[in-house]
């Protein structure tokens, strides 16, 4: 087992690993630019290190300083988290190169489902459901209006190397298409130093379901059931929920199978998760992978009693997994708390926290690096805090998290808390039913 973790992150989800780190007996590292010098996970790792000024590419995104700081404290192993680098095979690589555990996937693994173009070949190949599209990367504006017309419209064209909704565009229409195409092309590049698109059918009323995952060294991988991670707005995820509402026993073992034979496919290693589309005829299609632990893996932990980061960490010091499959126990909702005003178009509101106080109670988990007092900087992503709610019935866990939220008292800042109050409230997600369009119909007057 490692004897030192360093944390190439922030936040709560760099103080998450920590607390696991100390359950294991293993001493943990921060790392931290001069914009989180006061931040928790500074002051609860064994040992921190300033890497840089505020800006991420000068800090959190600066592999020399950050492989340098390993080297000076005597890491013998990185956790990324998620975001920054934990998706760069570069820096895979070159922990691999310094002889530094990545705790995460290989490069190999990083690179062939980070070019979504690659990733949907290599799914299509190992039988996982594709939307149907390009076969790769198309190269010029009338190709695509070509394939546009065989697949029907509408149609989305993606860009390879996006993320966040960025180089993506819905088209309908042919007359509409050159337009958007430029508009694409011209944002991926700008984003992405790379525009290269490619295009599938658009999935109309879709769910966003994720299935959990977990390989090994060996070649073993287990699933652990679906994420429902429809709300979103402009591809953002608010909030997400396990078991989904909308899905069957049959189903829900369908779509697991499929993500275990897709990570199989890349002798995937970590945690990691399959995304797919659901469509309103019960049918999936794989979306993208992400090769990292992601934002919402605490609501799969609290239903199947199942501590992913210790999961990550075990693996990557070569210890194999069981290959069970776990499937949910109880349910689980998690709602984002953000930094932002939703009621002036989830605006970012950093500033200092002058009064905070956090609500608790049987089935309540709070993920939060915040605390009164605390500055939250204007360098980095808005999400402070994580509410998980976990019972016996959707029901319950619906009514649960709106009694925390209404506890959750945080002032100085503007919040989503608000927003999330009135989710709970709302007749369309307390039935199930609803889908990735949900946001476009909701009131955010009044908050």
């Amino acid at each position: 087992m490692f004897k030192k973790i360093l944390i190439a992150n922030r936040g709560e989800i760099a103080l998450r690993i920590i607390r696991t780190c100390r359950e294991m007996g293993i001493r943990t590292v921060a790392v931290y630019s001069t914009a989180d010098r006061e931040s928790l996970h500074v002051k609860f790792a064994d040992e921190a290190v300033c890497i840089g000024p505020p800006p991420s590419r000068q800090s959190y995104l600066n592999i020399p300083a950050i492989i340098s700081a390993a080297e000076v404290t005597g890491a013998d192993a990185i956790h990324p988290g998620y975001g920054f680098l934990s998706e760069n095979a570069e820096f895979s690589r070159i922990c691999h190169e310094y002889g530094i555990k990545f705790i995460g996937a290989t490069a190999d693994q990083i690179n062939s489902m980070g070019d979504k173009a690659t990733a949907k070949a290599t799914m299509k190949n190992s039988g996982v459901p594709v939307i149907p599209g390009s076969e790769g990367l198309i190269d010029t504006v009338e190709e695509a209006k070509i394939l546009a017309k065989e697949i029907k419209y509408p149609v989305i064209i993606k860009a390879t190397a996006g993320g966040g909704g960025r180089g993506m565009r819905i088209i309908r229409h042919e007359d509409e298409f050159e337009k958007l195409w430029d508009d694409a092309k011209t944002e991926s590049a700008a984003a992405f130093a790379n525009d290269g698109l490619y295009m599938e059918k658009y999935v109309e009323e879709p769910r966003h379901i994720e299935i959990q995952i977990v390989g090994d060294q060996f070649g073993t991988v287990c699933h652990l059931s679906e994420r429902d991670c429809s709300i979103q707005r402009r591809h953002q995820k608010l909030c997400e929920e396990t078991p989904s509402p909308a899905l069957s026993p049959e189903l829900r073992e369908r779509m697991g199978t499929a993500a275990v034979k897709g990570a199989a496919a890349i002798k995937y290693e970590g945690a990691g998760t399959i995304e797919f589309l659901l469509d309103k005829n019960g049918d999936f299609y794989f979306m993208e992978m992400n090769t990292r632990i992601q934002v919402e893996h605490p609501i799969t932990e609290e239903v199947t009693d199942f501590d992913l980061i210790k999961e990550q960490i075990k693996v990557a010091a070569g210890i194999p997994i069981s290959g069970k499959n776990y499937f949910p126990k109880l349910f689980a909702l998690e709602c984002r708390i953000n930094a932002e005003d939703p009621a002036n178009g989830f605006r970012p509101s950093p500033g200092k926290i002058t009064n905070l106080h956090l609500p608790g109670g049987h089935g309540i988990r709070i993920d939060s690096h915040v605390y009164s007092g605390y500055t939250i900087p204007p360098n980095y992503d808005s999400m402070i805090a994580k509410v998980i709610a976990t019972g016996q019935s959707r029901e319950e866990v619906l009514l649960r998290m709106k009694r925390a939220l209404q506890e959750f008292v945080i002032e100085g800042i503007k919040t989503t808390i608000p927003f999330h109050i009135k989710l709970m409230d709302d007749e369309r997600f307390k039935s199930g039913n609803f889908t990735t369009a949900f946001m476009e119909g909701f009131d955010l007057s009044n908050l």
